[in-house]
């Protein structure tokens, strides 16, 4: 299992994984396109996606300018063997590097999302207007969560 910076060249793959996950499927896949990844890659923040036997098996990508998750997603066929607590980490180590702003994400409520969140230390603080749970992380509690 190899962790590396997402580049312009994964984007395809990335996508894929996108439209065939099992939770906060998108209505429609061309919402995201192509200009989305590479401007949340190159110019928004940054990415990390997982490999495992030459195929790409999870990524997540961090918006230093909203200060969020953008995505955090891992293949259905490769759920449950660590990937996405080994992307998450990266991530918000990255983040925490660049900013001591809190960070932000939404999930749907009762979702693997939501405890696959609680139990990585994110603090739910109320409700979006469309309903998922707003978490927030400090740069606090994500040092004392690495303790």
């Amino acid at each position: 299992m190899i962790i590396r910076e997402a580049q312009i060249k994964d984007i395809d793959a990335l996508h894929k994984i996108r439209i065939a996950v099992r939770e906060n499927i998108l209505p429609d896949p061309s919402m995201i396109t192509t200009n989305d990844y590479t401007e949340f890659l190159t110019k928004r923040g940054k990415g990390w996606l997982c490999e495992t036997n030459d195929e790409v098996a999870g990524f997540a990508i961090v918006d230093l300018v909203k200060n969020n998750i953008w995505a955090l997603f891992v293949a259905p066929l490769h759920e449950g063997k660590g990937i996405g607590k080994k992307l998450h980490d990266a991530m918000l180590d990255w983040y925490f590097i660049q900013t001591t702003e809190n960070i932000w994400l939404g999930t749907s409520p009762d979702t693997r999302a939501e405890k696959f969140y609680r139990r990585a230390g994110w603090k739910a603080i109320g409700k979006r207007p469309n309903g998922e749970i707003h978490f927030e992380m400090s740069a606090k509690d994500w040092q004392e969560s690495r303790m």
